[in-house]
């Protein structure tokens, strides 16, 4: 390929939005089944999203057109639960809903006429067949606004085609669940539409269309049935109100857009079309994809391919024939980044843990970091974020998670803290961008002395041996953070093997950065030889791999977990090479699955391969074996340490790529069973799991590209 042509030919390949990495046909979207397990999600960037099924059925309390962040990027709401669209062609009725009710009817069942779905970038499409007539449905979201679009094309048809959209509203936390009784909400006709008052001092919002007529109604739909909250043993019926039914007459080409808004409808007048709006939002995923490409192959490049691109195409044929799940992938990445506004600094980020119900967590943000910013070619996005965290640090701690409505952050995290430093890492060595790192340097210092001196749950350096402890009763403070009530599931008091792996970097790191502003290093470096000199301590000579916690209250915790792969997957790693192939060894053998690493091998008595159930039972199977997404890119970054090996490394994660067309579609699971086939639960899409596999990923391609031949 001649040189010239391989810049145009890499953006031809990888800045495409993908538009079939996530299609369905009846096979799928006519089964009821099967079409109800698989969610879609769309988001606006400050926390609020819009999340169904294929079917168009209800199954959680989390499903809405218009779930709003009233205070973003939190105060979520329900606002707009639905359309109920019937399709009248030819003479004849086609119900597009489907909706199921309490006792277990199901009525109507639109589902029926689903004769395609498909993604395009992020956004759901259904392809209606009434006879000779297909009908388009499309659902997107305005960034940086609550603000959902839905737009109906007349695709195909012999005549004109009348739609009755009936929309359904709630006012509601996204948490809870409404049973109506005698609630009256105040519905007035506004130009365009209709504005709905739920209560007084509620936010108001609106259901508006350009071309649609409507009619206001006040009719409470009782007991829609909610089967994924049953399972999740919560309370699984619902109530939603009838608000309003437009009404357009469509010929073919035509289309018809309504516009459910918490925002004043003076800024919403040009996009009521939605057409400039649907403009917008394909540019805005096209825009992400650019960087991503570039990034990718400028690293590629530096790591010394002699032609990054014909390296490139030969890993995506290895790993399924194309890039386009990794390209869906850097879409899903930017769903949980969330404008979190200071007083002081309105364009400030933050990173929203998991949809539908997660926050924004500091651990979670600082691991996925990486992933979602450096790998996608945006280090000044991950720059922002590191700045926002850094401000909330107190006592040498940053915050775990900021509550849903904006009280004190809570400091109960002893990793989060020291993922931030990783993160600080790889940002400077993406960018050595010194001017951020001169910023942050006092910040980390301060971090360092509180770790030694000891701050918040007994967080502590052990004079003794150096190393790191942490814990007290009835506190949780590593990821493996299952609490019911005041019993802690895995309680992990002592010096866990993850925080001490992660404390040998953080001081490794300390050391680099202040060798950067050539200050003195030996107390950082002195720090860092001797938690190495004391990680063996962790080593199980007997079981050939590394004790999960030492001196807990019961001694040493011999359980067979996956916390000890980030002392070989980091980039510092404590143990001797033969220890470290042992313990990728360990965790293949016993832990590894297609899907992720269990949390507890088979083996233990404690182990639970089946998650589900009330909350009190899925938060004691959380980490007894349930199996997690996120530690496959540790997994597989160690994998690749030890054996060097990036085509076998980058193999464990194409069982990744199929995982985009179930449960959450062009994303990424938070949690699978422990046990075969592995059903994809928790949280539809997770931050820290979309991260972590874009990460490892990345960074096969990279190996590869540094062993290929000069």
């Amino acid at each position: 390929m001649p040189p010239k042509a391989q810049p145009a030919k890499m953006k031809a390949m990888s800045t495409a939005v993908p538009t079939h990495t996530v299609e369905f046909g009846r096979e799928i979207c006519g089964s009821l089944d099967a079409a109800s397990e698989r969610e879609w999600l769309v988001t606006n960037g400050i926390g609020g999203y819009a999340s169904g099924t294929v079917a168009g059925l209800a199954t959680r309390r989390y499903h809405g057109l218009l779930v709003a962040a009233l205070q973003p990027p939190l105060g979520r709401t329900l606002l707009v639960s639905k359309l109920d669209e019937t399709a009248h062609y030819s003479g004849r009725a086609y119900a597009l809903a489907a909706n199921r009710w309490a006792g277990g009817a199901l009525d109507p069942q639109g589902y029926r006429q689903v004769e395609r779905f498909r993604l395009e970038g992020t956004t759901p499409v259904w392809t209606f067949a009434c006879a000779d007539a297909l009908l388009e449905k499309r659902v997107w979201m305005h960034a940086g606004a609550n603000t959902t679009f839905v737009r109906h094309t007349l695709l195909r048809g012999s005549g004109p085609m009348e739609l009755e959209l009936k929309a359904l509203v709630n006012y509601r936390d996204f948490h809870s669940s409404t049973r109506a009784g005698d609630w009256r909400m105040n519905i007035t006709a506004v130009e365009h539409g209709l504005c709905v008052e739920a209560f007084e001092g509620a936010t108001p919002f609106y259901l508006l269309s350009a071309t649609a007529t409507v009619q206001r109604a006040h009719e409470w739909y009782r007991d829609f049935d909610l089967a994924a909250e049953r399972y999740r043993g919560l309370d699984d019926h619902e109530d939603h109100l009838h608000a309003g039914t437009f009404r357009a007459r469509l010929a073919p080409g035509e289309s018809v857009t309504l516009v459910l808004s918490a925002e004043p409808p003076t800024g919403l007048a040009a996009d009521l079309d939605g057409r400039a709006a649907w403009q917008a939002r394909s540019a805005q995923e096209q825009a992400l994809l650019n960087p991503w490409a570039a990034a990718l192959l400028q690293s590629v490049r530096q790591a010394g391919a002699p032609s990054a691109l014909r390296l490139l195409e030969t890993s995506s044929q290895d790993s399924g024939g194309d890039l386009a799940w990794v390209r869906q992938l850097v879409l899903a990445a930017d769903q949980f980044i969330v404008k979190r506004p200071l007083p002081d600094e309105p364009e400030a980020r933050s990173v929203i843990a998991g949809y539908h119900w997660f926050g924004d967590w500091g651990r979670d943000t600082m691991i996925a970091l990486p992933g979602l910013a450096l790998c996608t070619g945006r280090p000044d996005l991950a720059r922002q974020i590191l700045r926002t965290y850094a401000r909330f640090v107190s006592c040498g701690m940053l915050p775990n998670v900021f509550p849903e409505a904006g009280q004190t952050p809570e400091y109960n995290t002893v990793d989060a803290t020291l993922w931030f430093f990783e993160a600080v890492r790889q940002h400077y060595q993406a960018t050595r961008d010194s001017v951020l790192l001169r910023e942050l340097f006092p910040v980390l210092a301060e971090i360092i002395d509180w770790h030694v001196r000891g701050t918040r749950h007994r967080i502590h350096m052990d004079p003794a041996d150096g190393l790191l402890a942490a814990g007290e009763p009835g506190v949780q403070l590593t990821w493996m953070d299952a609490k019911v009530g005041d019993w802690v599931v895995t309680p992990r008091i002592g010096k866990p093997v993850e925080v001490n792996a992660l404390w040998y970097n953080a001081l490794v790191g300390m050391a680099e950065f202040t060798r950067t502003f050539l200050r003195p290093t030996v107390m950082y470096e002195a720090m860092a030889k001797r938690v190495r000199y004391s990680f063996q301590r962790f080593w199980n000579e007997a079981a050939g791999c590394c004790f999960d916690v030492l001196d807990g209250p019961k001694g040493n915790d011999a359980a067979v977990r996956p916390n000890q792969i980030f002392a070989v997957s980091l980039p510092e790693s404590p143990l001797a090479p033969e220890q470290q192939r042992a313990v990728v060894d360990t965790c293949a053998r016993h832990l590894l699955t297609s899907h992720g690493l269990r949390s507890l091998a088979p083996e233990d008595p404690q182990y639970r391969g089946q998650y589900g159930g009330s909350p009190h039972d899925r938060d004691a199977i959380y980490h007894q074996g349930t199996v997690w997404g996120w530690l496959l890119g540790p997994f597989v970054l160690a994998h690749l340490r030890v054996y060097g090996d990036p085509v076998r490394a980058a193999a464990f994660l194409e069982p990744m790529a199929q995982q985009l067309r179930t449960h959450g579609l062009g994303t990424l699971s938070e949690i699978y069973d422990g046990d075969a086939p592995f059903t994809p639960r928790g949280c539809i899409a997770q931050a820290w799991t979309v991260a972590e596999v874009l990460r490892a990923w990345t960074a096969c391609q990279e190996h590869r590209a540094a062993a290929a031949p000069r």
